[in-house]
Parts: structure tokens; C-alpha cells; sequence
């Protein structure tokens, strides 16, 4: 349990704990994992039969991390000390840890069979928090886990070391879930009940920060969802709309459209192609480090599209882009360098510099995808 001034319901955790373990007839301990304290809750734990370990930096994923590495057990059940979760009803989350799995989650939301009391869960929480970031999870990730914030789970030993856990806040959640899917972990989730907590201290929680740090982390691992897919949505999107209006202005209803909104879609085309740019380079350093599994699906792509293949497609770009303002030029040659239609001449410059600035993106973007595979083996690299 990781604790940080819990002298309320610490010892009513631990006894709970005691007697559900007590009953199980297995060997085992009860770890406080202390990120200092000062309302005694170390000596009320000790007083309670539980081994303290006191953990300097602080944060709720460096509690549960240093109790996770001191605990001596080959399983390890891990829940808040506020009195919310009933660590008399933890059977469930040891039968599924004898039946193989690698990672038990307790579930509370209806949606998993679970149940939240009343006054035990902030409505943001309930309603916005935990299913938004939950479903993101579960798209991102392929996560079967249908609440990802649950603080109450449980763990192989082995399973823990496989998921190589970073993080130092709250975000620890749903790091061990994501891990465990990039690890492919047999997951199981048991549906629990939450209870109002037993503390008259505001929780440690803050809300909108602990919950962009849960968002962040799952962005930051899944470069598919952060730069590709807008990415392809930007680019398709100048693409289709781009064509149509390089041909003629184009009304829908009441409103018309012509070159000011081609050069939104030139924009569109533009911002696509870098931010699909960005998804393939985070994805490639992200494998090469380790911080993700290595993706058959890029290293298809990779293996396709080397350095020769790209600078002859920016290349090829480039030209048709320099053609098309060479075509432009004559046009204007042909008004004796005078005044031309403002709406007929930006109709053939717009999709030149288009033409001419992505097919620079690809160029330089060939020659970082090959300083990324420098040294490299072929088959994270490429």
C-alpha cells in the first residue's frame, strides 16, 4: 500500500488485509510503501503487523515502485490505504494469479460489473475522466482492461520486471497497463466495489494535472494516434478538396469556394505530410529504444521506401511543382507581364509551391529516416 499520511485508515487497511490473507492460508506480508509521512501513519503500520519501507522520492508511481522492489513475494496486490478499496474481498485477484495470468485488475466501473457507492467518486471522475482515458486506452493499446485508473490490482512478480515501469506519478496506473499490453501479458479484471474513503483530508489527486499526465503518457506512446492518423485526416482532406477546387470554384448552397480556401488545403496537404513525418520518425526512435515494440507494419513500410526511393519521389514533386510555376510564367508572359486574374493564376501557383515544398519534406525526411537506421540492424531499423 502506498501511504502518504493515511493515519486515518491505515490501520483498518491493514487489518482487512490481514484477516482476507489470513484466510487465503498462504505465506505472506503486508508492505507500506511510506513517501513521508508525518502524522505517524510509519508507527501505526508497524503497530498493525506490516513491514514499512520509506521511500525518499516522492510521487505515487516512486511509492509504488520502491514497495513493489522490496516486497518479497513472487505475487503482489497493490491498493490505496484510504479505505476505498476492501482488501477484505482481494480471493478473486489471487485465484486469477494461481490460474497463470500476469496482471489482475480490479474494475469498478459498471461497464466491468463493478460498482462506485455513493459520494465515493467526483462525477469528473466517474463520467469524464475515467471512461474517456479509458476508451482512449483501450483504442491506442488493444487493452481489454475496461478501467484503466483502478488502484487496486494485482501482479506476478515476473510480470512486474517484464513491464520495466518508469513513471513517478499517477500515470503509474495506466502505465502498467499499456506495458502490459506492448508485452502481450495474460490480463484478467475482477469487478470490485469503491468506497467513499475513510479520510477527512482533501485526496492527493489534483484532477486536470494527474489526468493530462495520464493523457500524455498514452500519446506519447502511440505515434499513430498522435501525429499519423490526424496526419492522413489533414492530408486526405487537402487532397479531395484541393482537387476539386484546383479545377473550378466550387458552391455549395449559399457559400462559395475558390483559391483562399485551396490555400487552406495546400496548408491541410502540408501540415498532413510533416505530421505522418513525425509519427514514422517518433515510431522508429521510440522501437530502436525500446520504449515501444518494434512494429511489423512500419518495418514493412520501411523496407519498401528506402533513401533512393524518397529522394527520387521528393524529387519527382519538386519538379512538377517548378513545371507548374514555369507554366504560370508563360501565362503571365502571354499578359506581357501585366495584370492577371487574381483567382485563374493563384489556381496553378498554389499547387506548384505545394507540390514543390512537400516534395522537400520528403527529400529531407528520406535522409532522417536513414540517420535514425544508422547502426542499426535491418530489422528494427528498416
Amino acid at each position: 500500500m502506498p501511504c502518504l499520511n493515511e493515519a486515518e485508515t491505515l490501520a483498518t487497511c491493514i487489518r482487512k488485509a490481514h484477516n482476507a490473507l489470513s484466510e487465503l492460508v498462504l505465506p505472506y506480508e503486508i508492505v507500506i510503501a511510506d513517501n513521508g509521512s508525518t502524522d505517524g501513519s510509519q508507527e501505526i503500520a508497524r503497530a498493525a503487523g506490516a513491514r514499512v519501507v520509506d521511500v525518499t522520492e516522492k510521487g505515487y508511481g516512486c511509492a509504488l515502485r520502491g514497495g513493489i522492489t522490496a516486497a518479497q513475494g513472487d505475487w503482489i496486490i497493490v491498493g490505496d490505504a484510504d479505505d476505498s478499496y476492501d482488501f477484505g474481498s482481494i480471493a478473486p485477484f489471487v485465484e486469477k494469479l494461481q490460474e497463470g495470468f500476469d496482471l489482475v485488475m480490479g474494475c469498478r466501473l459498471p461497464s466491468g460489473n463493478g460498482k462506485i457507492m455513493k459520494g465515493a467518486m467526483p462525477w469528473k471522475h466517474r463520467w469524464i475522466g475515467n471512461p474517456v482515458l479509458t476508451f482512449l486506452g483501450r483504442l491506442f493499446f488493444k487493452s481489454s482492461a475496461r478501467d484503466f485508473h483502478c488502484g487496486l490490482r494485482a501482479f506476478s512478480r515476473s510480470g512486474f520486471e517484464r513491464m520495466n515501469l518508469s513513471t513517478t506519478g499517477m500515470e503509474f496506473a495506466s502505465e502498467m497497463v499499456i506495458k502490459a499490453a506492448f508485452a502481450k501479458m495474460r490480463v484478467a479484471e475482477v469487478p470490485i466495489t469503491l468506497h467513499k474513503d475513510g479520510r477527512s483530508r482533501p485526496p492527493h489527486l489534483r484532477s486536470w494535472r494527474d489526468g493530462w499526465r495520464h493523457l500524455r503518457f498514452m500519446l506519447l506512446h502511440c505515434p499513430m494516434w498522435l501525429f499519423c492518423v490526424p496526419g492522413m485526416t489533414l492530408l486526405a482532406t487537402g487532397l479531395i478538396f484541393g482537387a476539386r477546387l484546383i479545377a473550378g470554384p466550387l458552391v455549395i448552397g449559399a457559400i462559395g469556394f475558390d483559391t483562399n480556401t485551396l490555400l487552406v488545403c495546400a496548408m491541410s496537404v502540408i501540415m498532413g505530410v510533416q505530421s505522418i513525418s513525425f509519427g514514422i520518425f517518433a515510431r522508429l526512435f521510440s522501437a530502436q529504444r525500446g520504449l515501444l515494440p518494434p512494429s511489423r507494419r512500419l518495418n514493412t513500410f520501411l523496407g519498401a521506401v528506402n533513401l533512393e526511393r524518397g529522394l527520387l519521389a521528393g524529387c519527382a514533386l519538386i519538379i512538377s511543382g517548378l513545371a507548374l510555376l514555369v507554366l504560370s510564367l508563360v501565362q503571365w508572359k502571354q499578359t506581357e507581364f501585366g495584370e492577371m486574374s487574381y483567382p485563374d493564376s493563384l489556381r496553378n501557383v498554389i499547387p506548384a509551391i505545394t507540390l514543390i515544398v512537400v516534395g522537400g519534406q520528403l527529400v529531407f525526411s528520406s535522409f532522417f529516416l536513414s540517420v535514425l537506421g544508422l547502426g542499426s540492424p535491418r530489422s528494427s531499423s528498416r
